[in-house]
């Protein structure tokens, strides 16, 4: 046994636990952030960064698709002399063949946007954290744990008897 104690008392600037963001699978407190199976102390969480993920597979894969089909029509058009003989409305299908794939990632996007994540170096390992599709939902958790990592890294901020005034050491 020891005689101080000090294992089974908690320390004498422990403050209670503050809930900072609760969602069904997100918690927030001051102490933990846990992310549906997944569980951090808030003081392990170092180089907080933002992100977006990868685009939706399906409209990737069909951007490609138009892009190699409309490329290889240009290519045969072009091998067989057929731009020669393009009237300005042909010309006018083969511009708009050709921009199609940029119109499909941009509609791909919008309908199916990359979603938002979170990553963190936890005891040295980086980790995806959080994901969203909901950009207003994403902002709140990592507000939440920005306030939660400022209030752990100054744990007796709260506490007036040493944040007022001079250090004095006791005698």
């Amino acid at each position: 046994m020891q005689a101080d104690r000090a294992s089974t008392r908690p320390p004498h600037w422990s403050r209670p636990t503050t809930l900072l963001y609760a969602r069904p699978g997100i918690v927030v407190t001051t102490e933990r952030f846990t992310a549906g199976r997944s569980s951090y102390a808030v003081a392990d969480l170092t180089h907080l960064r933002t992100g977006r993920g990868p685009h939706d597979r399906l409209a990737a894969r069909v951007v490609t698709c138009v892009a190699v089909g409309a490329g290889t029509v240009g290519v045969l058009l072009g091998f067989t002399g057929g731009l020669e003989r393009l009237t300005a409305g042909a010309y006018l299908a083969l511009g708009v063949v050709c921009l199609l794939p940029v119109l499909l990632v941009l509609l791909g996007d919008r309908w199916r946007p990359p979603p938002h994540e979170l990553y963190g170096h936890c005891h040295g390992t980086e980790l995806l954290l959080f994901s969203s599709d909901d950009r207003e939902q994403f902002e709140q958790v990592v507000d939440a744990l920005h306030q939660a990592r400022e209030q752990h890294r100054y744990p007796d901020a709260d506490d007036p008897s040493t944040s007022a005034g001079y250090f004095r050491p006791v005698r």
